[in-house]
């Protein structure tokens, strides 16, 4: 009997753990679909181009302030590890991970105060997984399997 009385207080305890882990994990529709909504869609919404139409014409969109679009995660995905792979890392950092200390250039878009700004910041570094600068051409295949950002 008291066997048993420890092994489901051994099952309880695991279960609460696991699912206090799971419900730690940040993910595209959890979390950074809201972030993106409030602070980036005015200029990467539905409205904008998808990132080969961007490719082409990049002066004439950055002139619109329009970027490419990230209304899906799909879109997104193209700068997280897709084609464009850590464009969104290059662009989002706070300039703790540049030489010179300087932040992405849409950094400042992450919010109204630093603590919004760092708030928004940790919970995408989280969800990416593997914050990396670097160009796709640029990354090991390990350094892209780490990136994982998931979507659910």
């Amino acid at each position: 009997m008291v066997r048993s009385i420890f092994a489901s207080l051994v099952i309880i305890f695991v279960s609460a753990s696991y699912s206090l882990a799971a419900g730690d994990t940040v993910t595209y529709e959890k979390d950074i679909k809201k972030i993106l909504g409030e602070k980036c869609m005015c200029c990467h919404g539905a409205g904008s181009p998808l990132m080969e139409e961007f490719d082409k014409n990049k002066d004439g969109f950055k002139k619109k302030i329009t970027g490419p679009r990230f209304d899906t995660y799909s879109n997104l995905m193209v700068v997280v590890n897709g084609s464009d792979a850590g464009a969104l890392m290059r662009r989002l950092d706070d300039g703790e991970n540049t030489k010179d200390g300087m932040p992405g250039n849409m950094f400042q878009n992450l919010g109204c105060s630093a603590e919004e700004r760092a708030a928004n910041l940790g919970k995408i570094k989280k969800w990416v997984g593997s914050w990396n600068l670097k160009k796709r051409k640029e990354l090991a295949e390990d350094e892209l399997k780490a990136i994982t950002a998931p979507e659910r």
